[in-house]
């Protein structure tokens, strides 16, 4: 045995072909092939420092880890094609992420100022329902001091007030049956 060589190598020999054929069983047609998970579970058995107690049972636990992260990042991921706009015009460029940006903040200032001109409780109910918190009705019905049965019919007048508001000052026609 050489001074490099591990004291535990006898068990790395038999942990080999346990780790293919499970690399082989778990590996995923057009996803990620055998080869890889063999070596990315290598990886995570380096940095582990030594054998595993239970080899056959990490093996299988390790091979099966890797699959899921796989699939989780295929399915996070797209393709560099699919990330430009509908059109088909490329990618997006840093001008468009920026003018999206301001777009969706003069909306949001829009629906804030429409909400301050609703009448009567609507700016409240309105505002408890628009909170990042995204309470409950009775959390909205403790807070306010208004029963939490008058919550949804109130809120309905509410969003049907502050549409007729948004609509008007945009000048789009209001769509058959959206208001009251």
């Amino acid at each position: 045995m050489t001074p490099a060589e591990p004291a535990d190598f006898p068990a790395y020999t038999l942990i080999r072909p346990l780790l293919a054929a499970e690399a082989a069983a778990e590996a995923l047609p057009g996803g990620i092939e055998a080869a890889d998970l063999e070596q990315a579970v290598w990886l995570r058995l380096l940095e582990l420092g030594g054998p595993p107690p239970e080899p056959d049972r990490w093996v299988r636990r390790a091979v099966r880890a890797e699959v899921r992260g796989h699939v989780r990042r295929i399915r996070s991921e797209r393709p560099y094609e699919e990330c430009g706009d509908p059109e088909g015009a490329g990618p997006p460029t840093a001008g468009s992420e920026v003018e999206e940006l301001v777009l969706a903040a003069e909306r949001h200032r829009a629906v804030r100022a429409a909400v301050g001109r609703l009448p009567g409780r609507c700016p409240q109910v309105v505002t408890a329902l628009m909170s990042r918190s995204d309470p409950t009705y009775r959390e909205i019905s403790r807070e306010l001091g208004i029963s939490q049965g008058s919550i949804g019919p109130l809120r309905s007048r509410c969003l049907g007030c502050l549409r007729t508001i948004l609509n008007s000052r945009v000048g789009s026609p209001v769509g058959r049956g959206n208001a009251r």
